[in-house]
């Protein structure tokens, strides 16, 4: 579940986001922490690399750069880009995800998306509220020293071009999502669907709002515990959040737009359509709050949406009839994986050295996911090994099925970025080749090309290729790019919906295994080798 961020910053002093990145700062305010006797206090962990410096301070290349260019000398001008690359905490126990390999992650992204920039690159093992995430920094400056290659997220020439300066768009921040998701897709890490607008969208404001009137309530619950006095725990919400509950409460019964606007009413909530969009007016406002800063959830679609699907619920309710129990797979469809783990073999650990600690509690193990294993197969309603060796069985064949769709899908996605990358090589050589349509002579045209050969390959380069393929036109930039935006989507989603499924099959095995040795004792060594594998 890696998120993506960007923050523009029009500080002069690069010496300042160095100093964030290697010492504490408070969480509220953003100053530095300092000790008793007034000294900055380094992080306990980070690592950080320097790109594009030449051996120097970021600092002083960064400035050294902009003297050279003479850019970045107004006040008001973004002297540097800050983005934020933040992991699912999951990643580290279940994904092997470290601190070094979370920094090597972001020195290739950086590598391959900011080329020719002067960065930093700092990676933290833990986000600033302690969830245990890993994170990484990119900073660069927004002056370019260095002339690189047309990349998907540009769309001007002097976006390439040694001393001009970075353009952070919409559709740049749209390519790094997905470069992000793929990221995570391919490194086998978890992911969100970052192109698509988030259910509950909450802003950088909201957040800190929400962590200040925390940290005022567990104030006064010290304050109230420190005197005497009981306390309860009490968790700060928002307006907004206030807000969206109040949303989902009426969602959750109201089966027409009429409904849904009676039920807000009746809490005081005023709900407004204009121009296809919903807005909110709670009674504390005199200004309405619109959908799209509650989140996606929240808009017009999605109440509509939702709306359509009580109805609908509603009217099979009225008319059901009494049903069979559902079968054994249909039950085990979409069940969320509990925690059940595969019983150890004591013996062989026994003998290779383990302790009588280690067998004490590799027994009391074995006898909870034994327990847990038993509990899930009548859970599941299996009545013999038969039925549950087929469950297997069916489970295994189904994700089978999923992986061959998913590496078909990775496959035209593949093909669709290599499209891609030769048709913006040859957009890349526009200029040269109308400059040799101005030449009037059969010499000046030599020299031309001569001058600039190149260029010239790499444009027959890119007509062979197309050539090759059977392109009677070039494809359009924009429509390709949308399909790849498209594709990267669905490519992710059929890799969770593979992971699901994975876990599917290993749980249905590890109750069959767990099973087998409660039973018969410990497994063949048939099935160890099966295990292993």
């Amino acid at each position: 579940m890696a998120t993506f961020k960007h923050i523009s910053s029009k500080n002069a002093d690069y010496g300042d986001a160095e100093k964030y990145l290697t010492f504490e700062h408070d969480e509220f305010t953003m100053k530095p922490t300092l000790d008793p006797e007034g000294r900055l206090i380094p992080r306990e962990d980070y690592r950080i690399t320097s790109l594009n410096c030449g051996g120097e301070d970021f600092a002083v290349a960064c400035m050294r750069a902009n003297l050279r260019y003479g850019k970045n000398r107004q006040r008001g001008d973004v002297k540097s880009h800050h983005y934020i690359i933040s992991f699912d905490p999951r990643d580290g126990p279940d994904n092997g995800l470290t601190v070094d390999r979370a920094q090597e992650l972001g020195e290739r992204f950086c590598r391959e998306h900011f080329p020719g920039h002067q960065a930093l690159v700092c990676t933290h093992p833990d986000g600033h509220n302690h969830s245990g995430n890993i994170h990484v920094h990119i900073v660069i400056n927004s002056l370019r020293i260095e002339e690189v290659p047309l990349l998907p997220y540009m769309d001007r020439p002097a976006d390439t071009r040694a001393g001009c300066k970075h353009r952070c768009t919409d559709a740049a921040m749209r390519h790094f999502r997905a470069e992000v998701m793929e990221m995570c897709h391919r490194e086998g890490l978890y992911q969100i669907d970052l192109l698509n607008g988030s259910a509950n969208r909450v802003t950088e404001r909201e957040y800190w709002a929400q962590k200040k009137g925390q940290a005022a309530l567990d104030k006064q619950a010290a304050a109230l515990a420190a005197e005497g006095k009981p306390t309860s725990p009490t968790k700060f919400e928002t307006d907004k959040e206030k807000l969206r509950q109040t949303i989902r409460s009426a969602l959750s019964s109201a089966v027409s737009f009429e409904d849904f606007a009676g039920k807000l009413l009746q809490q005081g909530v005023t709900v407004k359509e204009s121009r296809g969009r919903l807005s909110y007016l709670t009674p504390d406002r005199t200004k309405a709050i619109t959908a799209r800063k509650l989140g996606d959830a929240f808009d017009r679609a999605a109440v509509l949406s939702t709306l359509e699907q009580n109805a609908a619920r509603a009217a099979e309710q009225s008319a059901a009839k009494p049903q069979q129990p559902a079968s054994i797979m249909a039950r085990l469809k979409g069940a969320k994986a509990p925690n059940v783990e595969r019983v150890i073999d004591i013996e062989a650990k026994r003998a290779e050295g383990k302790g009588k600690g280690y067998e004490h509690w590799a027994s009391i193990h074995n006898l909870k996911n034994e327990a847990r294993a038993l509990a899930l197969y009548q859970e599941y309603g299996f009545k013999s090994s038969e039925e549950l060796n087929a469950a297997i069985e069916a489970a295994h064949k189904d994700t089978q099925q999923t992986h061959e769709r998913l590496k078909k899908k990775e496959a035209v996605l593949s093909d669709k970025k290599e499209i891609l990358k030769n048709l913006l090589s040859y957009h890349k050589t526009k200029p040269v080749r109308d400059g040799l349509k101005a030449q009037k002579t059969e010499k000046a045209r030599r020299a031309y090309r001569e001058q600039h050969e190149s260029d010239f390959i790499i444009a027959e380069a890119a007509n062979r290729y197309f050539r090759d393929r059977g392109f009677a036109k070039l494809p359009n930039k924009d429509a390709l790019r949308a399909e790849i935006e498209a594709l990267t989507v669905e490519a992710n989603t059929l890799y969770n919906e593979y992971r699901e499924k994975f876990a599917r099959e290993k749980e249905l095995k590890i109750i069959r295994d767990n099973i087998e040795q409660m039973l018969h004792g410990a497994p063949s060594q048939q099935k160890k080798h099966e295990q292993e594998r």
